[in-house]
């Protein structure tokens, strides 16, 4: 079964950010510790980045690789 981009997103934001969207996750990072909370924004920058640029099979073979671990 082929996962759509939207979908690998969505299962990677579950197991990385669990249930918080990752937007709130980075103001509770910043809200701690404003260097933690800048990487943390950077972090969710290059998550958003390589979403848009994988192709979708790189990025359902990352989640299921991610997934077996």
């Amino acid at each position: 079964m082929s996962l759509s981009k939207a979908e690998v997103k969505q299962l990677l934001e579950r197991m990385i950010f669990a249930d918080e969207h990752p937007q709130d996750w980075v103001q509770d990072v910043w809200g701690m510790s404003p260097t933690l909370g800048e990487s943390a924004a950077k972090l969710w920058e290059v998550f958003e980045a390589i979403l848009e640029r994988c192709p979708d099979e790189d990025l359902a073979s990352l989640l299921q690789q991610l997934d077996d671990d």
